[in-house]
């Protein structure tokens, strides 16, 4: 996958033009937990939301998430 494609995703079909917090650190667990979000979305999209939990069901392993 090209990397300007999540970028642009997030930025124009989300709206998050700017970050709502400060400091280096802070920014990036902003945007881990914004490209966390896109993942999980794209999983949802790929294989539903039926297939995923079948898989994983209640399992919390990074593997599953």
């Amino acid at each position: 996958m090209i990397v300007e494609h999540p970028y642009g995703t997030i930025k124009g079909s989300w709206g998050a033009y700017y970050f709502l917090t400060r400091g280096l650190r802070s920014v990036s667990a902003e945007m881990a937990l914004v490209f966390t979000a896109y993942n999980m979305r794209r999983v949802v999209n790929i294989v539903g939301v039926k297939m995923k939990l079948k898989v994983c069901g209640n399992d919390q392993t990074e593997e599953c998430w």
